[in-house]
């Protein structure tokens, strides 16, 4: 006979024994019932005990097929998760129809439309609302507005770019761009009144209260595109190469516009309205689109990788709320932040203060005069700038390492666009014309125009992937301050080449 165990046979001693955490009586029945012992008294007199049968505090696995996939102790803890939480540890989600590509797509088109609109309704501003015609008097408000309104842009777009980065201007990320869009909505809102209102008796007034409207507008801008790229850096790169693709579809959006208002439209004015409605439109696009970001499980996802670095983070004894290491975050991405910077220098030091001032050198050209700078420069920037950032999602060439040789290259475009026809308005140029060749400008001008859109968009998304994961909205935000600082420094330098094509003689 088996020798019982001494706790058992202490037990029994005293009459009754113990098994398993359940008490069992002398003359009672004992039955198993679900998960629990019951203890009948002889006699059925209906007196029930009832004990737990599991009594160990270890969980229950309810879902063994999860223990069936091998995976890691620490991916099936699900404590203080979602069902859903837990099955996209286990399958990642897919950006299913590419709902978030497109949103951030949209998001770009909206960090660049006003500025865009602003300059297509020149015409408006510059041959109806300030002209001699209109006010019955001659200002020099309509010969500088294109001036004071680059000024009047870059600048606080610049300087809140750069602010955007150390100070959460507006709170976090849902209300900086909550905050910014519906700024950028009541301004527009303003503008479209101005143009219904006849101002041919206070045009000073006028111009003053759109200049005043283009500094508030891109002060709200600048935290919107800052955010925005934030946002994207987030998530995988390509996603950052989709907030660029979206800044140039804006402008081929913008330049297709612009061609079709020359024939269409009944006189600037109406054009101008409808450009400023189409831009609000937009915007609220963007504004219902980001509330439906975190609807996507494929967002979600990437949000909840952000929160587990942020949990380890808080495991190792880092302080995830502390101000990050801003000047460690900028050495670290400087590489692509430079590349940033470059593109945008170079771009715009040609696009649009050089490149729209080219004059055909063929009058039999297969373009007419009338189409000649819209279609060679405004259209062919814009469009070869949004194919090449379009390419961006399928081929990452050159590597982070060797990216700067392209882009340091591109610095060859700023004379071949000087030798070509350049003829800046009230210029007698001296500096000889050394590409008379239509379709030779017209290729360069592809060239310059892919590469801006391809090697900018690879910039942008190679820059977060140079930090730790939870600075990367961080370097996302160093990178759209670069880009518009790129963008602000080609303005300037552009101003320099009327003066060699008038001084110099080669």
């Amino acid at each position: 006979m088996q020798k019982m165990p001494r706790k058992e046979e202490q037990s029994l001693l005293g009459g009754q024994r113990t098994n398993g955490g359940a008490t069992i009586v002398p003359n009672q029945t004992v039955r198993e019932i679900g998960y629990y012992i019951v203890r009948e008294l002889n006699g059925g007199s209906g007196e029930i005990e009832r004990t737990p049968f599991i009594t160990h505090n270890e969980p229950v696995r309810l879902t063994p097929a999860w223990e069936e996939s091998n995976l890691p102790n620490d991916e099936l803890n699900f404590k203080g998760m979602t069902m859903e939480r837990a099955t996209m540890e286990i399958n990642p989600p897919n950006d299913r129809c590419y709902l978030v590509f497109l949103t951030l797509v949209l998001h770009g088109i909206g960090t660049l439309m006003p500025w865009n609109m602003f300059i297509t309704a020149k015409s408006y501003f510059v041959s109806y609302k300030m002209s001699e015609d209109y006010t019955g008097m001659q200002s020099d408000y309509a010969s500088n507005f294109l001036a004071y309104l680059g000024f009047a842009a870059q600048i606080p777009n610049l300087l809140f770019n750069w602010i955007n980065i150390f100070i959460r201007v507006g709170g976090n990320l849902t209300a900086r761009i909550v905050w910014s869009i519906c700024i950028e909505v009541i301004i527009f809102v303003l503008t479209v009144a101005l143009a219904m209102i006849d101002s041919s008796a206070w045009p000073g007034a006028f111009f003053w209260i759109t200049m005043v409207s283009v500094v508030v507008l891109n002060m709200a801008g600048g935290v919107y595109q800052n955010t925005i790229y934030g946002i994207a850096a987030k998530l995988p790169i390509k996603y950052t190469g989709a907030v660029v693709l979206g800044s140039n579809i804006s402008g081929t959006f913008t330049a297709i516009i612009s061609i079709l208002s020359e024939n269409f439209a009944s006189s600037p004015r109406t054009a101008a309205i409808y450009y400023f409605i189409a831009a609000m439109f937009i915007l609220l696009l963007c504004f219902d689109t980001y509330f439906a970001l975190p609807l996507n499980k494929f967002y979600r996802y990437h949000e909840m990788l952000k929160e587990k670095e942020e949990e380890k983070s808080k495991i190792s004894g880092v302080d995830v709320n502390a101000r990050p290491p801003y000047f460690k975050i900028f050495r670290q991405c400087f590489p692509q932040l430079f590349n940033v910077f470059f593109v945008f220098f170079v771009t715009l030091a040609v696009f649009p203060a050089i490149h729209s001032d080219i004059k055909p050198s063929d009058s039999n050209f297969i373009i007419s005069d009338k189409y000649f700078v819209s279609v060679t420069c405004f259209l062919t920037f814009n469009l070869c700038a949004m194919l090449g950032s379009l390419i961006t999602s399928w081929i990452n060439w050159p590597s982070p390492r060797f990216l700067v040789i392209p882009v340091v290259l591109r610095a060859a475009f700023l004379p071949l666009f000087l030798f070509c026809n350049y003829r800046p308005l009230g210029i007698e140029r001296i500096l000889p014309v050394f590409i008379t060749n239509d379709w030779v400008y017209w290729s360069i001008a592809v060239v310059m125009s892919f590469s801006s859109g391809y090697l900018s968009s690879l910039g942008m998304m190679y820059t977060s992937k140079y930090v730790e994961p939870r600075y990367a909205v961080t370097a996302g935000m160093f990178a759209a301050a670069m880009l518009i600082t790129g963008i602000f420094s080609g303005i300037l330098f552009s101003m320099v080449f009327p003066i060699i094509v008038e001084r110099i003689s080669w």
